[in-house]
C-alpha cells in the first residue's frame, strides 16, 4: 500500500515562466526513444523543455539511451532522480502495473506527469492517483490520449459540437490490429495484474478515447468478449454496443487477431457521414465526409476545410500539456476527463464477463469491477490467488 500523502514542495505563483520545463523519462524503451524523446527534442529545440535525466531499472540501458540522446542524468531509482533532479515534467512509459507508484511519487515531488496508457489496470488505482494531484495549478496527471490531438479531430469534434450536420445517430469505432505469439512472450502482456486487460485496454483504448472525445459521455454498454487464438488471461477479442447520453448508438470490436490492420471511428449524422481511417496516427487526409444527397456543394466544402495540416502525435498533445503547466491550468486527458475512457473499458469488461447491460456510473467502490478488471469473474480471474480482488 502507498504512504500516506506528504506535504508537497512549496511552488511560487508562476513556477514556469521564463524558463525551459526540466523534463525526465522513465522508461527507456522503444516508445520513449521514437515518440515521447523526439516530441521532448522538438520543444527543447524551441526553448521549451530540456531533458535533464532518464530512468530504467537497467543501468547499460538507461546509460546507453542518456549517451545516444545526450541527456546528462541517468539513473536507476526513481526516488532518488526525483529528490536531485527536482523536475517539473515526468514522462512515464513503462509497464501499466508500474504507473500508480511512479505517478503518485512524481506527483508528491512536485511534478506535473504524462503516463502513457493503459493509464493504470483499475479505476481504483486512478482514483488513487487523482487524489495526490494538487488543488489548485496542479501538479498533474495527464495520459496519452495522442489521437484527440492534431488538426482533423479539433475540426470535426467542433463540427459535432456545434451539430454542422446534424444529430450524431450510428458509430462504429474499430481496433482491429494483429498480434502473433511472440508478442505475448513478454512477460507482463496479456495478465490482468500487470496490463490490466486485453485489446480493449491496450489497444483499443485509444480510438474509444477518441470516439468519447467527439461524442461526450456514454450511458450505457453491453458486451462479449473471447479467448479465440492466444493464451492469455485477458481476452483477445471483444465487440460492444454503446449508447451514448446525447443518443448516439455505436458498435466497438477490439481485436488483436487481425492480419488486415485498421483504426477506424465513423459516425453517421443526419446530414453526412465522417469517417476516420488509418492504422497509428492520423492526419487531414485520413478524415473523410460524405453529404447526404440534398447538402449543398458549398456547405460541403466547409465541411472538408480541415484547415492546416497537424497530425496527431505526441508533440501535439505535449504542446498542449506545457501551455497548460504555464498557466497553472488542468490539461485535457487528466482528472475526470482523463478517467472515462477507462471507466468505459471496466463496464465493457464486467458486461462481457456477467452478461449484463451496465450503465455509466454503476462500478464503483465497493463493486469487484473497480479493484481489478476481470471483477473475479470464473474462467476470466487469474489462478493467483493474490491477483483476485477481495
Amino acid at each position: 500500500m502507498l504512504n500516506p500523502p506528504t506535504p508537497r514542495p512549496s511552488r511560487p505563483t508562476a513556477p514556469y515562466t521564463g524558463r525551459p520545463l526540466r523534463a525526465v523519462v522513465v522508461g527507456t524503451g522503444a516508445i520513449a526513444r521514437g515518440s515521447h524523446l523526439p516530441a521532448l527534442a522538438r520543444l527543447a529545440e524551441e526553448g521549451e523543455t530540456e531533458v535533464v535525466a532518464a530512468v530504467d531499472i537497467d543501468a547499460d540501458t538507461v546509460a546507453a539511451f542518456c549517451a545516444g540522446a545526450r541527456i546528462p542524468h541517468a539513473y536507476t531509482d526513481l526516488d532518488r532522480m526525483l529528490a536531485e533532479r527536482r523536475p517539473d515534467l515526468v514522462t512515464i512509459r513503462t509497464p501499466p502495473t508500474l504507473h500508480r507508484p511512479q505517478t503518485v511519487a512524481a506527483l508528491r515531488a512536485g511534478a506535473w506527469v504524462r503516463c502513457e496508457k493503459p493509464p493504470v489496470p483499475s479505476p481504483a488505482d486512478f482514483d488513487a492517483i487523482e487524489a495526490e494531484e494538487g488543488t489548485d495549478g496542479g501538479p498533474y496527471a495527464a495520459i496519452v490520449f495522442q489521437h484527440r490531438f492534431g488538426s482533423g479531430a479539433e475540426h470535426v469534434r467542433r463540427l459535432l459540437a456545434e451539430r454542422a450536420m446534424g444529430r450524431p445517430l450510428v458509430a462504429h469505432c474499430q481496433t482491429t490490429w494483429y498480434r502473433d505469439g511472440g508478442y505475448y512472450a513478454v512477460p507482463w502482456r496479456g495478465r490482468w495484474h500487470t496490463e490490466g486487460g486485453g485489446p480493449a485496454m491496450g489497444h483499443g483504448i485509444h480510438q474509444m478515447d477518441l470516439l468519447l472525445d467527439l461524442l461526450g459521455p456514454w450511458s450505457e454498454v453491453h458486451a462479449m468478449a473471447a479467448r479465440l487464438v492466444h493464451d492469455v488471461e485477458t481476452e483477445d477479442v471483444s465487440t460492444a454496443l454503446i449508447r451514448f447520453a446525447g443518443g448516439t448508438l455505436a458498435t466497438v470490436v477490439n481485436s488483436v487477431l487481425s492480419p488486415d490492420e485498421v483504426s477506424r471511428i465513423r459516425v453517421d449524422c443526419e446530414r453526412a457521414t465522417v469517417e476516420l481511417t488509418h492504422l497509428y496516427g492520423h492526419a487531414n487526409d485520413d478524415w473523410r465526409i460524405t453529404p447526404a444527397p440534398d447538402v449543398p456543394a458549398a456547405q460541403t466544402a466547409a465541411w472538408r476545410d480541415f484547415d492546416a495540416d497537424v497530425p496527431s502525435s505526441h508533440l501535439a498533445q505535449l504542446r498542449e500539456l506545457v501551455a497548460a503547466m504555464r498557466t497553472g491550468r488542468r490539461p485535457r486527458g487528466s482528472g475526470a476527463d482523463g478517467r472515462t475512457s477507462l471507466e468505459l473499458i471496466t463496464a465493457l469488461y464486467k458486461s462481457a464477463f456477467t452478461g449484463a447491460t451496465v450503465r455509466a456510473g454503476d462500478i464503483g467502490p465497493g463493486d469487484p469491477y473497480y479493484t481489478a478488471l476481470h471483477g473475479g469473474a470464473p474462467g476470466w480471474a487469474p489462478a493467483t490467488a493474490e491477483e483476485v480482488p477481495a
